[in-house]
């Protein structure tokens, strides 16, 4: 899985176009979605976001996902799930102090959002994990709140 991990950073800026434009799509389906129901939809499509999230990016499925915001580096894949910067036992080979076999989730972060040439989400604090929706589609989520803006 890291292996994948990796390069889903390393390709970050491809995933970030990829990811807009699913949205794009997503956000088309929004009337559809509200016709079906979003409680409805929200199992089966719980389901498609993780088959994806966790082959690419070793999703946890918190329900508040920030990978365009963190270089498509999954902060939840820290062992401490720190979701606001690295801890302060990143060694000086920029391996985790938890798991010395693994790179900083955050050091990868900031190396993806190099190559998205945009901020990590470090500029700003992340919201503690919100537990009651573990296992949730995100993206079910985005889309109702950013419908709801447009209208």
């Amino acid at each position: 899985m890291r292996i994948l991990r990796y390069w889903s950073v390393t390709h970050a800026d491809k995933l970030l176009r990829i990811y807009r434009k699913l949205e794009y799509v997503m956000l088309k389906l929004d009337p559809l979605f509200q016709r079906l129901g979003y409680r409805r939809i929200e199992k089966p499509m719980a389901l498609v976001e993780s088959a994806v999230k966790k082959t690419l990016f070793d999703c946890q499925m918190c329900g508040q996902c920030v990978l365009s915001s963190t270089g498509m580096a999954c902060p939840m894949n820290c062992p401490k799930q720190l979701r606001n910067g690295p801890c302060g036992g990143v060694r000086s080979n920029g391996h985790c102090e938890v798991k010395p076999g693994m790179r900083c989730v955050w050091l990868e972060a900031i190396r993806g959002s190099e190559i998205m040439k945009q901020e990590t989400s470090m500029g700003y604090r992340q919201l503690p994990l919100n537990h009651s929706i573990k296992g949730h589609s995100s993206w079910l989520q985005a889309v109702k709140t950013r419908a709801r803006e447009k209208s």
